[in-house]
């Protein structure tokens, strides 16, 4: 049974989302304002599978109670609810480390969806360590295939541990975001090929081609800080000008 925490501030909205969820067998706890979500998640440190929370919130908004989450090194899915669903809004909450996002006003039924998703995905990434630690992709290996379960992937003294959401260096270790997981299991699936924008906007984050590209450069910069020894010199996470971007696992000077 999955922990379900909602932060809304509209409490009509919360009552019907948690009557819904619960009926669908999750245990779900509700918030309203965004100070009580982190004094739960980060000070009281109580486990939950996944977190809907609202943009426009009383006090600290959507967008920094995801950020601040995050620097606490706190990795639970979040699914955002946006007040329009502009472009503008889904890319801060990416930005921000929200896991998928949804407008209002929703059916509940695509809420639903959204969140088993999610927490399918974050299954799929977690499932099974004694497999993930026994099918360990030895150095400069062939990527992961598409339906290829949790694994890690070595190159360059680096390993990328998709079980664990790791990526870990001979100096540090660096916990990752599904979604900066999920870009990067791409990247290195298409590795040694040309992958556009628009590609990443569709198959990776589920947006419209014509959505500004802005936060791909910004997820590409925050990875090229955990892949380069040099991010001002990338020689594995490579620009394509106008294009996109190529992952090279050997590296590329």
């Amino acid at each position: 049974m999955s922990a379900v925490l909602i932060v809304e501030d509209e409490q009509h909205l919360a009552d019907g989302l948690r009557f819904n969820l619960e009926a669908e067998g999750y245990t779900v706890d509700t918030v309203n304002d965004g100070e009580s979500a982190l004094a739960l998640l980060v000070d009281e440190q109580q486990r939950y599978d996944a977190l809907v929370l609202d943009v426009m919130l009383p006090g600290k908004d959507g967008f920094e109670v995801a950020a601040e989450l995050r620097a606490a090194g706190h990795y639970v899915p979040v699914l955002m609810l946006t007040a329009r669903g502009r472009p503008e809004d889904v890319l801060r909450g990416f930005e921000s480390g929200a896991d998928d996002y949804l407008p209002k006003p929703f059916e509940l039924s695509v809420l639903l969806a959204r969140l088993n998703g999610l927490l399918r995905r974050r299954e799929w990434f977690h499932r099974d360590q004694t497999q993930s630690q026994s099918s360990a992709i030895p150095e400069q290996s062939s990527p992961p295939t598409a339906d290829a379960g949790p694994e890690e992937f070595r190159f360059a003294g680096r390993i990328i541990d998709f079980g664990n959401l790791e990526l870990r260096t001979p100096q540090q270790t660096i916990r990752l975001t599904l979604m900066e997981a999920q870009l990067l299991r791409y990247l290195i699936r298409h590795g040694g090929n040309v992958v556009s924008r628009k590609a990443i906007l569709e198959d990776v984050w589920g947006l419209n081609e014509d959505t500004d590209t802005r936060a791909i450069d910004n997820f590409v910069v925050r990875l090229r800080k955990y892949l380069e020894d040099d991010p001002a010199k990338p020689i594995h996470l490579l620009t394509v000008r106008g294009v996109g971007y190529r992952f090279v696992a050997e590296g590329e000077k």
